[in-house]
C-alpha cells in the first residue's frame, strides 16, 4: 500500500505543480451523497472538511431529513446542503434491464415535479441558506423532461456524475467516486484513484474551467475512504496549483 500511496502522492503533486508554475489553478469540490441524520461517520467527514478548509456539499434526502440533522450541521462552516431527490426510491424496472432511478422515465412528470417541489420547501425549512438550490439526482440519473424543469421549481443547479461536463448553467459534475461497490464494497484503492485524478486532471490542462469533482458516500465508509480524503486534501488542499471555491459559488457561477 505504501507504494501505491508514494506514487499517487507524487503524481498528483506533480499534476498541481504544473498549474502552479504555470499561475494556474485546478478548481476542486467535494460532494458527499445521502445524508439524512447525525452519525459517527458524518462527523468524521466533517472534521476532514474543517481540518482541509474546504467545503463538503452534503446531498440530503429530503423525505427522510431530520431536524436533529439541521441542529448537528448549525454551526458547521463547511457544511452545504444539496437535494438529493424526494426519498431515494428506484422506480425503474430492473427486470427490464433498467438501471437504477427515482428520477426516470417510469415517473409521472407533474406528480415528481410535486415531489421534488415539496422536498426543496422541506429542505429550505430545515436548513435555510445552507440549502443550495441544486438537484443531485439519486444514483445520478435523471430523465431529460425532468430536469428540463427543475428551474421551473426554483431547482437551478444539477449534479450528476460523469466524465464531461453536460453544456447547462448550473451544473456542477462529480468525476472521481472513492467507492468501489460490486462485491466487496471498500475504498477503490491508491492505484485506481491515482488512475482516475490523472484522467481527470490531464483534461484540466485544457478545460482548466470545469471543476473537479470527488465523490464520497459517508454511509458506506470504511477506513480506507478516511484515509482518502485525509491524505489528498493533505496534498490537494493546500496546494497552490490548486483551488477550493465555495460550493454556493460554484453553482451560482
Amino acid at each position: 500500500m505504501s507504494s501505491d500511496f508514494d506514487r499517487f502522492q507524487a503524481e498528483l503533486i506533480a499534476h498541481l505543480d504544473w498549474f502552479a508554475e504555470r499561475g494556474k489553478k485546478v478548481r476542486f469540490w467535494w460532494r458527499d451523497d445521502d445524508a439524512i441524520e447525525p452519525t459517527e461517520d458524518l462527523d468524521r467527514l466533517l472534521a476532514i472538511a474543517n481540518a482541509h478548509d474546504v467545503d463538503v456539499a452534503l446531498a440530503v434526502i429530503p423525505k427522510h431529513a431530520t431536524e436533529a440533522l439541521a441542529k448537528r450541521l448549525e454551526n458547521e462552516p463547511h457544511a452545504i446542503v444539496l437535494q438529493h431527490g424526494f426519498q431515494h426510491k428506484n422506480f425503474q424496472c430492473k427486470d427490464l434491464g433498467e438501471k437504477a432511478g427515482e428520477l426516470g422515465s417510469r415517473r409521472d412528470p407533474d406528480q415528481l415535479i410535486a415531489e421534488l417541489a415539496e422536498g426543496k420547501a422541506r429542505l429550505e425549512e430545515l436548513f435555510g441558506d445552507r440549502f443550495v438550490p441544486a438537484m443531485v439526482p439519486p444514483w445520478n440519473r435523471i430523465a431529460p423532461e425532468i430536469s428540463r424543469r427543475l428551474p421551473g421549481i426554483g431547482l437551478d443547479g444539477l449534479s450528476t456524475f460523469t466524465w464531461h461536463h453536460f453544456p447547462r448553467t448550473g451544473q456542477v459534475q462529480s468525476h472521481v467516486d472513492i467507492i468501489k461497490w460490486k462485491k466487496d464494497r471498500r475504498f477503490i484503492g491508491w492505484n485506481s484513484a491515482r488512475l482516475r485524478l490523472d484522467l481527470q486532471l490531464c483534461r484540466r490542462r485544457t478545460n482548466p474551467d470545469e471543476p473537479l469533482g470527488i465523490l464520497s458516500h459517508h454511509l458506506a465508509h470504511e477506513d480506507g475512504c478516511y484515509e482518502f480524503l485525509d491524505r489528498f486534501l493533505d496534498i490537494a488542499a493546500h496546494h497552490p496549483g490548486a483551488d477550493w471555491p465555495r460550493v454556493k459559488d460554484l453553482f451560482e457561477a
